[in-house]
């Protein structure tokens, strides 16, 4: 497998986080000579926190999760890779019944404590034992987690992904950690991604607070980042907040969240960077819009446009495009209102191309591996950020080839 020219240099230090252990396995499901099978446990009292894909096909893990995030705690986690579990009726269902009754019993911790997430295709059934037999000895492997396991875990939920995505944060004025792991690459837009992601806290926080300041944190990082503008039906970001710090929310709650954000955040710039085939990380800001919504809008409909992502690939400022996709995007636009830069290069205002616009400088910023895009609509003052790649021809590669 070739690693995204924009991958990080190496997996980063993250520290253990006190009340939680981790475990991997082979499954052999789907791949060969690498675990697909990860198990961390939580000490008791653990808070959980959870979005998930709005998507109307769901997978039978995301609905199992959903259910059982009413009740507010976490204490095991269970996550395979290769199949998801996803549109396999009855005998999905029974699947993760099944996993979540023999971790239960294993592990003596109630059923409406365990978390499960499956990653990979799509309508394959298979039978429960296939992951349950692998349970005893996820469980007698069990260690503290660190670095060396938090990179063992985040190896062992990947698909398509060049590279094991990890991120870590100090909460500010505290001892307190912020820990987290992701998976993703291809069939990545909002709500959620095809992705998953799991984070870990010692922070002492309720379950309503943490549900609320993760959802706050998702909308502005998770659901800023599109690779192809298609959802999964397995997208779910949880939260685990162990409570084993001396410190609480609180007193903290603004440097939490910061350090949250800054946790969800980078990882969501991995996933894009590990998008199918890129070469080119793009930022996408909108100024200017008369709402957060519209902004947003519009801002998604530049960074989905497979003409605007082909000509960045192709390093070629064929800026006619990001005004196909402004004015595609259903949100109010005024032509001789709108400017557009590419770069810290103006390219065109009041209805046509800017006259001092040199083309050399706007594809030289092209042919670097971050990429920006800024279009003021000229309207209101509210903005929005969004991420994504380039379209090469490896994404159709990896994509045709990918049940193979």
């Amino acid at each position: 497998m070739t690693i995204s020219p924009l991958a990080p240099e190496e997996f980063p230090d993250m520290p253990n986080v006190p009340g939680i252990s981790i475990s991997t396995a082979h499954s052999g499901m789907r791949y060969e000579n690498r675990d697909d099978l990860c198990l961390i446990t939580m000490e008791d009292e653990t808070r959980v926190a959870g979005v998930f894909t709005r998507s109307l096909c769901a997978s039978a893990p995301v609905d199992w999760c959903k259910e059982n995030l009413q009740l507010g705690y976490g204490r095991a986690l269970i996550c395979n890779a290769g199949n998801a579990n996803a549109f396999t009726g009855a005998k999905g269902e029974q699947i993760v019944e099944k996993s979540a009754a023999v971790l239960s019993e294993s592990l003596s911790i109630p059923k409406g404590h365990i978390y499960l997430a499956s990653t990979g295709v799509i309508g394959e059934a298979f039978e429960p034992i296939e992951l349950t037999r692998h349970f005893d000895h996820l469980i007698e492997s069990l260690e503290a987690s660190g670095t060396a396991l938090w990179k063992e875990a985040a190896e062992a939920i990947t698909t398509t992904d060049t590279f094991p995505k990890g991120s870590s944060a100090k909460i500010n004025g505290t001892d307190a950690v912020v820990v987290g792991i992701a998976k993703g690459s291809g069939m990545i837009a909002p709500d959620m991604a095809t992705m998953l992601a799991f984070i870990f806290t010692d922070m002492k926080i309720s379950h309503d607070d943490l549900q609320k300041v993760v959802e706050e944190t998702a909308s502005s990082s998770f659901n800023c980042i599109t690779v192809d503008s298609d959802t999964s039906t397995s997208d779910s970001v949880l939260v685990f907040a162990t409570g084993k710090s001396q410190y609480a929310w609180d007193k903290n709650s603004e440097a939490f969240a910061a350090a949250l954000q800054l946790v969800f955040k980078d990882l969501a710039h991995q996933i894009v960077k590990d998008g199918e085939g890129a070469t080119k990380f793009v930022e996408i800001e909108v100024t200017g819009a008369e709402t957060t919504h519209a902004a947003k809008n519009i801002a998604m409909s530049i960074a989905n446009s497979p003409l605007v992502k082909t000509a960045i690939a192709a390093e070629d400022a064929n800026w006619g495009r990001i005004i196909m996709a402004v004015g595609k995007s259903g949100e109010k636009a005024d032509r001789d209102l709108l400017r557009i830069w590419i770069g810290d290069e103006l390219v065109a205002e009041n209805g046509q191309q800017n006259p001092s616009y040199s083309e050399k400088k706007a594809t030289q910023h092209l042919q670097k591996d971050n990429v920006k895009i800024r279009a003021d609509i000229g309207l209101g003052s509210c903005q929005a950020t969004v991420w994504t790649c380039d379209l090469t021809e490896r994404y159709i590669e990896i994509n045709a080839g990918y049940r193979s």
